[in-house]
């Protein structure tokens, strides 16, 4: 300790003489430059500004950095450990940083003629260098950077996209079962499902009106890197759904922030409410009188209940703010939402919240809030649902709401317009995948 306190007097000095010997050389600048006749006679005198450079040099000299960048170009047959050897890294640090690094690749394996920046600290009480960041290429768009914790002097690790390739999808099934299994049996990821469930989930009742041999089509962005390794998903532009012998299609019109869905008519398909806020579940038990399961008498439920296993994501099925987030007695975990002056909406029985959802919490319509459960007064795994209009509990199945506003004038022709360059764009991925 009483070293480093030594160190630390010593470049303090020497900054404090460098600092005055600088202030010296500045104001013999300015005399210089304004007695024409000294200068005039000194023409074989050195520079000011080289003057300045010298002395700059001798005194970083000597307040030396402890701290060492390196831009290490990759050889052949170089491995993570041969270029922390020849640094004099130590070996407990090597070995952590081949741990991080086997998360995303073989460390016997770098890519020959990249760079990887490495900084360093430099330990002059032995010979054993430490490692402060350690960031290498994999691919011409991901980067891998391993670093050191400077509260816990951990290794961590993490990817950092650089590039990514944005590119149209479409993806088309018949459903067997669910749309859910048949989505992920189209390739379609998860998120972009639970998005497609939202945006019909204001014409379709997945629990009632789907049947089996029903058909789905999609065109969504994929984003991806140049190896073609998809990394997340995108809008979706198109969505069509054949239901039952019913035909829904519907486009996205309108700009990142403030887009919307309309159908071939120009009519917006979205609604205050969503017909059902869970995919994958079914209707066990209707809003009505019934023997409750547990209590054993009859008793109105005000509610509708969807039978689905644990861990099944809720979402809102309307945007609005979460008045309660917490125990509701026999309802368990519960969330509560207040949408407008009009419906609020009830989610029951749930496992456990969503992060981030918790009173005055504003949240969107089709945002997971929670997860299916089976807490409080409860069989089994499932969600209470209940939609209350002007503070009276409704049926949510038979719920009649306002329609869409639907595009008029200019913005009904711009509707068109766009609506026939998705359809030539669907006729080219269709003639791609064939």
């Amino acid at each position: 300790m009483f070293q480093m306190l030594g160190k630390n007097k010593e470049k303090t000095v020497y900054f404090a003489l460098f600092t005055l010997i600088l202030t010296s050389v500045i104001l013999a600048t300015i005399f210089f430059k304004n007695d024409k006749e000294i200068v005039s006679q000194k023409t074989n005198t050195s520079q000011p500004d080289e003057d300045i450079t010298l002395i700059k040099e001798f005194f970083l000299q000597k307040i030396k950095s402890p701290f060492i960048n390196i831009d290490y170009e990759i050889k052949s047959g170089d491995s993570i450990q041969k270029i922390l050897k020849k640094l004099k890294i130590q070996n407990k640090e090597i070995q952590s940083i081949i741990t991080q690094y086997k998360k995303y690749g073989s460390a016997n394996r770098l890519l020959a003629g990249n760079k990887i920046n490495i900084i360093i600290e430099e330990n002059l009480s032995n010979k054993d260098h430490s490692i402060i960041k350690f960031s290498v290429p994999i691919t011409k768009s991901i980067i891998i950077e391993i670093s050191k914790n400077n509260e816990e002097g951990k290794i961590l690790s993490k990817k950092i996209i650089t590039k990514l390739y944005k590119k149209n999808f479409i993806a088309e099934n018949v459903i067997t079962n669910n749309l859910y299994s048949s989505a992920i049996d189209a390739n379609i990821n998860p998120n972009t499902i639970i998005e497609f469930a939202r945006i019909f989930g204001f014409e379709i009742d997945f629990q009632r009106d789907i049947r089996k041999n029903d058909y789905f089509r999609i065109v969504y962005d994929k984003y991806i890197d140049e190896n073609g390794e998809f990394i997340k998903s995108g809008s979706i532009h198109y969505a069509y759904m054949s239901v039952n012998g019913r035909e829904i299609t519907l486009y996205k019109f309108g700009n990142d922030q403030t887009y919307n869905y309309f159908d071939i008519n120009g009519k917006s398909v979205e609604k205050a409410l969503m017909k059902t806020p869970i995919n994958g579940a079914r209707l066990s038990s209707s809003f009505g009188m019934r023997k409750h399961p547990i209590l054993g008498f009859n008793k109105m439920h005000q509610g509708t209940d969807f039978a689905a296993r644990e861990g099944v994501p809720i979402m809102a099925s309307g945007s609005g703010t979460v008045v309660k987030s917490g125990w509701c007695g026999g309802g368990g975990n519960c969330i509560k939402i207040k949408h407008n002056s009009t419906y609020e909406t009830v989610y029951a029985h749930l496992k456990n919240f969503a992060r981030g959802i918790k009173k005055n919490k504003k949240v969107k319509q089709g945002q997971i809030i929670g997860y299916v459960g089976t807490t409080g007064l409860s069989t089994g795994p499932h969600l209470h649902y209940e939609v209350i209009v002007n503070g009276k509990k409704v049926n949510s199945q038979k719920l009649k709401l306002p329609s869409g506003k639907s595009l008029k004038d200019s913005e009904r022709e711009l509707f068109e317009i766009h609506r026939i360059k998705t359809d030539v764009l669907i006729a080219e991925l269709i003639s791609e995948k064939k």
